[in-house]
C-alpha cells in the first residue's frame, strides 16, 4: 500500500474552526442544538435548520424500535458483560458506533475498523454557504441505510463518503457520538506499525483516536482503523490485530459481515475472535456456526433463523437452521443484521466455557 507520511494526515485531522471544539463540530454534524457554541451562527443558515429537522425525524424512530430495545436485551442477557469497562472489538463495522454502544454502553475502548478511509474533521465554517447543504445532505445519505436499515452499504459508503467536503468515516463516527449521548474530548490521527505499536510516521495502518465521556460521564476511547481483515490483508500487514492483542481479551460484535469467514480467506480474523472474547454477539452473517465448538462454546440463539438474503443466497447453514428448530429461542423485538425486519432476524450469543 502506498500510504503519505502520517505528518498530512494529522493536519488534515487538526483542521478545525479556530474557536470552535471537536464536541461542537460533532453536534453540529449531528443536527444537535448549537445556542451558545461557537458554531451557533453557522447553524442559522437555513441548509443546517433542515438538516437538524430532518435528522430529528430519522432518529427518534431508531432509538425506538431499536436502540432502546437493544439497551434493555442487552441489560437482560449480556449481563454482566455489557456493564464491564472493558474491550469491544467490531471488525468489519465501517463507522458503525451506534450498535456497539448500545449492546457495550460502558466499554473503556471500542475498537472498529473497515476498508474506508478516515478522513478529515471538517472545519464546518469555511464550507462556503452554496456547498452546505449539499454537503450535509450528502451525510445524512451516507448514513441512510444505518438509520433505516440497521447497517452500512459498503459500495454506496464508497461513493457517499468520498463526494463532499464532509469525507471519511470520521464525520459519521461524531453524528453518532453525539447522537448517543456522548461528549467528544479529543481527536486525534493514530498510525500503527506492523508490530501494533503506536507510531507518528511510516504507519503500516491508519486511524483515528477519539476520547470521549458517556452518557454516564466515564471516560472513554474509540478507536477505527482503515484496516484489510483477509488472511493476505495480514500477512502483509498485522498492525490491527497486534495491537488489538496488547489490548487483551474483550467482547466483540459482528452484523452485516458480508459472510467473509465463510469464505476461507479470513481464517486469521475468525481465530483471533475466538481465542480473545469473552462473549461473542453476532448474527449468521459472521463467524461460521460450525466454528463454535460445543466443547469450548456455550451458544445461545434468539429470533429465528431466516437463511440470508438471495445476494448471500451460498452461505445458507443447515447446521444453524438445525439448531434453531431443536431449541425455543426467545422472541426480538428489535432488527439485527440483513434481516432488517424483527420478525425474521436472529441473534446468537456465544461465550467461551
Amino acid at each position: 500500500m502506498n500510504l503519505r507520511p502520517l505528518a498530512c494526515l494529522v493536519a488534515a485531522l487538526r483542521i478545525a474552526a479556530a474557536d470552535s471544539t471537536p464536541d461542537e463540530t460533532a453536534r453540529f454534524l449531528a443536527g444537535l442544538p448549537m445556542h451558545g457554541t461557537a458554531l451557533e451562527q453557522t447553524a442559522r443558515n437555513a441548509p443546517w435548520v433542515r438538516h437538524a429537522m430532518q435528522f430529528d425525524d430519522a432518529w427518534r424512530p431508531l432509538d425506538t424500535r431499536q436502540l432502546a430495545r437493544i439497551r434493555a436485551w442487552a441489560a437482560e442477557f449480556l449481563a454482566p458483560e455489557c456493564g464491564d469497562r472493558g474491550n469491544v472489538f467490531y471488525f468489519f463495522s465501517g463507522p458503525d458506533f451506534l450498535y456497539a454502544q448500545a449492546f457495550f454502553p460502558n466499554a473503556a475502548n471500542y475498537v472498529l475498523c473497515g476498508l474506508e478511509p478516515v478522513g478529515a474533521l471538517p472545519d464546518v465554517t469555511k464550507l462556503p454557504p452554496a456547498a452546505l447543504d449539499p454537503a450535509l445532505a450528502n451525510l445524512r445519505k451516507a448514513m441512510n441505510s444505518a438509520l433505516s436499515f440497521s447497517f452500512f452499504i459498503t459500495k454506496d459508503m464508497k461513493t457517499d463518503l468520498t463526494q463532499t467536503q464532509l469525507s471519511g468515516t470520521l464525520p459519521v463516527l461524531l453524528v453518532f457520538l453525539a447522537r448517543g449521548g456522548c461528549k467528544v474530548a479529543t481527536v486525534e490521527p493514530i498510525g500503527l506499525d506492523k508490530t501494533g505499536a503506536v507510531v507518528t510516521e511510516k504507519a503500516a495502518t491508519r486511524g483515528v483516536k477519539i476520547a470521549f465521556f458517556g452518557p454516564h460521564g466515564r471516560a472513554q476511547t474509540l478507536y477505527y482503523f482503515t484496516a484489510d481483515l483477509s488472511d493476505d490483508g495480514l500477512k502483509s500487514n498485522p498492525a490491527l490485530v497486534k495491537f488489538c492483542d496488547t489490548l487483551g481479551r474483550g467482547h466483540s460484535l459482528l452484523k452485516a459481515a458480508s459472510y467473509l469467514m465463510h469464505t476461507g480467506g479470513f481464517e486469521k480474523t475468525r481465530d483471533f475472535l475466538l481465542t480473545h472474547s469473552d462473549v461473542i454477539v453476532q448474527d449468521d452473517s459472521g463467524i461460521p456456526f460450525r466454528d463454535f465448538d460445543p466443547a469450548k462454546w456455550q451458544v445461545r440463539l434468539f429470533g429465528r433463523y431466516a437463511g440470508p438474503l438471495d445476494i448471500f443466497a451460498q452461505h445458507t447453514q443447515p447446521a444453524l437452521a438445525e439448531a434453531y428448530r431443536r431449541s425455543t429461542p426467545p422472541e426480538m423485538n428489535f432488527s439485527f443484521g440483513y434481516r432488517w425486519h424483527p420478525s425474521e432476524s436472529g441473534l446468537l450469543l456465544a461465550r467461551p466455557k
